[in-house]
């Protein structure tokens, strides 16, 4: 009797398990172009939120369309995705945007130096605040 409600526990624990991963796996995607942007930001900031408070931050910014201005430290392409990298005030942070299929196309026109507004969702921070899905707003 009592591993039969223990059976019927787990049963329905798994069904709620599997209904979640369902609804999740079939989120639709955000259209980061076509969406406004949450918030607007400098890459120094965003990066100095981060290092001062992370659990803040990420409360503040996780899962969020951000539109970040910085100076562009490093652009490279790597399995045909563009990355570019936002200077910041720290040596050893930055923001690393990694750009949508379509973004990655014009990415030929950006230039190391040159100051670039990006918008991408904000998927948390590992050393480097991290951007995905990003689109160049202005080159």
């Amino acid at each position: 009797m009592k591993t039969k409600k223990i059976g019927i526990a787990v049963l329905i624990l798994l069904l709620i398990v599997a209904f979640v991963a369902y609804n999740m796996y079939n989120k639709p995607h955000v259209n980061v172009s076509e969406t406004s942007s949450d918030i607007t930001i400098t890459a120094a900031e965003i990066l100095n939120d981060f290092t001062a408070d992370e659990t803040s931050a990420n409360a503040i910014y996780l899962e969020k369309i951000i539109e970040v201005t910085g100076v562009i430290s490093d652009i490279k392409v790597e399995r045909q995705k563009g990355i570019i990298t936002l200077k910041t005030n720290d040596d050893f942070g930055s923001v690393l945007s990694n750009l949508s299929d379509e973004a990655t196309k014009d990415i030929s026109s950006l230039k190391v130096g040159q100051t670039v507004t990006l918008k991408g969702i904000c998927t948390g921070y590992l050393m480097d605040v991290i951007l995905v899905k990003c689109e160049i707003i202005n080159d």
